[in-house]
């Protein structure tokens, strides 16, 4: 059977004239800015200006352009090959599907449909589920399918917070880093969201938790010094707390060395790479730190892409979803209302 997966991330922007508009679709999302489309487009466009400057010099610190599609596709071609060489009776795509930035979901739609598969695999590269991540890129996906008459058979993915070979990859690379230190703590540090969207119902917050929490058990280390905190907070919006900024300040003030853990990120990009490695290091030395290190993304590592072809090799089974996702096993509460998989009583 001829399978295609579709790898979804947020993007980029390739050049710094692209910033302006690759702002421009991140808050015309609906799933961003819960408005009527005639108050969404100028204040998309309004916030956008204004951010630009601010968000050029961020790209430009790290070469004038993301380096995440790069490194999506080399994820996809890491697992297209796995899953290919590993599962004979199979054939397998990758595509990738960025909601911000190109390629968007409109000109992947139109190269899946001439590869012809027999089933399609939708597969979110953002670990814990949020509306406004994997929710919002799984709706434009079957926006535009449905447009453009793609009609094939299709599975979703739903989240991995919990998934075993995922907290295994996170371990390994913790264990790594940490083997020799002392007195150091472990700071998790995932993107933010605010406040109103959890109380909404989004899984997210709850999600990360559940990750850092078995993370937390696997390292299986006494006393283990570790908080979960909250980054790239913007706008006046009360934001889910502990900020990372004020965790790496205090934790410097303490004298600890700090290990900085991207629990929500799998790959490389400017909230990593400048947010984490630029300005939260600068902010740790301003205040004390003497050691600073940060554990890198999941990336190609064998362990995260054997942690991707687990996923897809399981929805080789039936779904019990009636919408065709696979959750978890372990379900977010009924409560998290905008979960596809969440139980309802």
């Amino acid at each position: 059977m001829k399978k295609a997966i579709i790898l979804f991330n947020l993007g980029g922007p390739d050049n710094l004239e692209s910033v302006e508009p690759f702002l421009f679709n991140l808050f015309y999302d609906p799933a961003i800015l819960n408005l009527p489309k005639i108050l969404r487009y100028p204040l998309a466009k309004l916030i956008s200006k204004k951010r630009t400057p601010i968000a050029k010099k961020i790209y430009e610190a790290i070469g004038g352009s993301s380096p995440i599609l790069k490194l999506t596709i080399e994820q996809a071609n890491a697992l297209e090959k796995k899953l290919n060489d590993e599962n004979k009776k199979n054939i397998y795509k990758c595509f990738v599907v960025m909601r911000c930035w190109n390629p968007r979901a409109l000109q992947v739609v139109n190269q899946v449909k001439n590869y012809k598969p027999e089933e399609i695999i939708l597969l979110p590269l953002y670990p814990q589920y949020s509306a406004s991540t994997s929710g919002s890129s799984i709706k434009e996906w079957l926006e535009i399918s449905r447009k453009n008459n793609l009609n094939i058979p299709l599975k979703k993915i739903c989240c991995y917070p919990t998934q075993n070979e995922f907290i295994h990859c996170h371990v390994l690379l913790i264990k790594k880093e940490i083997e020799k230190l002392k007195e150091f703590r472990l700071i998790f540090s995932a993107h933010g969201l605010p406040e109103k969207n959890i109380k909404k119902g989004d899984p997210y917050q709850w999600q990360v938790e559940q990750s850092v929490n078995k993370i937390v058990e696997k390292l299986n280390i006494n006393n283990l010094d570790w908080i979960l905190s909250y980054q790239s907070r913007v706008g006046p919006l009360k934001w889910i707390k502990p900020s990372t900024d004020n965790e790496v300040i205090r934790a410097s003030k303490e004298n600890k060395i700090i290990v900085l853990v991207p629990v929500a990120f799998v790959s490389e990009h400017s909230e990593t790479l400048v947010e984490l490695d630029i300005e939260y290091k600068e902010l740790a030395i301003k205040n004390g730190c003497k050691n600073y290190k940060r554990i890198p993304a999941l990336g190609t590592t064998d362990e995260f892409i054997n942690a991707l072809s687990k996923l897809v090799i399981g929805t080789n089974m039936e779904s019990n979803n009636k919408d065709n996702y696979f959750p978890p096993k372990n379900k977010c509460p009924n409560y998290f209302i905008k979960c596809p998989c969440s139980v309802r009583i």
